[in-house]
């Protein structure tokens, strides 16, 4: 999996702390430096390697929006996520607008904040493990990871982050994997891994083997097809 390297840049040293503890939770995520204002934020932007950034849009000394064409130019391959209580058309429009990979409105939840961290990480291992791109990867790398349309046809309970994750984990093993350790591979039940496992054979993307342990029980083991 790619580290991304993350930096945070918010005057509210209260937000700026959960923000980071909510870092720490993600897997793939490393938190390299805080900034309190914006030019804080350019100082470790220019003397520390950031991969994405989150950027609060009312800062002290500067507004984020009006700093994002600047960071652009400047830092080419940072990512940015704009949080901010604004949902005005002024500010939402100029981030869309001068590339932002994500914008959440405070106050966040940490299931909001993780799916955000988790698209810039999977567009990143797309963009780092492709040297081509087919049509199908470029989709991916817009929609963060995600096929085009696949969200529409997912049933209730499975969620395309997670379903990812669960393929990539499959992909990686060749000797299949039970509900069990999948479950503490994903850090969920092993009834939530089996649902996934199971909605991967009824889609035809899956195959499940029964195995016969040291003590003769069986158990299923799935493959990715």
């Amino acid at each position: 999996m790619v580290m991304i390297k993350a930096a945070i840049a918010e005057d509210d040293f209260r937000v700026a702390s959960i923000h980071e503890q909510f870092l720490e939770k993600i897997e793939g995520i490393a938190v390299v430096g805080k900034a309190l204002n914006a030019k804080e934020a350019v100082e470790l932007l220019e003397n520390k390697e950031v991969d994405v950034l989150l950027l609060d849009n009312y800062l002290p000394d500067r507004n984020g929006v009006s700093m994002l064409p600047v960071l652009r130019k400047r830092f080419e391959n940072l990512d940015i996520i704009l949080i901010t209580a604004s949902t005005e058309r002024k500010v939402v429009e100029p981030s869309i607008r001068n590339g932002v990979v994500d914008y959440i409105v405070k106050p966040v939840t940490f299931e909001r904040f993780k799916e955000a961290l988790e698209k810039v990480v999977r567009r990143r291992e797309l963009m780092e493990s492709n040297e081509e791109f087919s049509q199908a990867v470029i989709d991916q790398v817009f929609t963060g990871g995600q096929a085009v349309g696949e969200s529409d046809f997912l049933p209730k309970g499975i969620d395309p982050l997670t379903l990812g994750k669960v393929e990539e984990t499959l992909s990686s093993l060749t000797s299949g994997i039970n509900a069990e350790d999948l479950s503490e591979h994903l850090g969920a039940s092993r009834t939530t891994a089996r649902r996934y496992l199971e909605y991967l054979i009824s889609v035809g993307k899956a195959r499940a083997e029964l195995e016969y342990g040291i003590v003769g029980r069986p158990e299923r083991k799935y493959y990715l097809v």
